[in-house]
């Protein structure tokens, strides 16, 4: 699967550089993102403005990916997600369940805060 890394201080900002996802592809990113959990910078910042349509696996895969990072006292954020992909999420009755914002800039400033909620508890 095509991904465009970008790192930053508090986070890597991860881009899907595909047009569909699908659950053998989010199975492949849960197996590459999941040793971020065990560096110094590990949020990341899931950017799928590429991805224009998505399936129950995939759909499933990306909130299993997002409570391990949750587990693991890490940040995951998904954003700029395209509208056909927002509602066949809404539909799957999975988006109440994703921690979604429509930019990058605002999924920066949910890291920020959840890195404080941590650092108070």
């Amino acid at each position: 699967m095509n991904v465009k890394i970008d790192t930053k201080e508090k986070f890597h900002e991860i881009k899907v550089l595909e047009h569909q996802l699908t659950a053998n592809m989010t199975a492949e990113l849960y197996k590459d993102l999941s040793v971020y959990v065990q560096k110094d910078v590990k949020n990341i910042i899931l950017v799928l403005s590429d991805v224009e349509s998505i399936d129950n696996g995939g759909a499933e895969g990306l909130v299993s990916l997002q409570q391990h990072f949750y587990d693991e006292g890490a940040s995951f954020v998904i954003c700029e997600v395209q509208p056909q992909v927002e509602q066949f999420l809404d539909e799957a009755q999975l988006l109440e369940t994703m921690n979604l914002t429509p930019t990058v800039s605002e999924a920066w400033d949910i890291v920020q805060m959840e890195e404080i909620e941590r650092e108070f508890m």
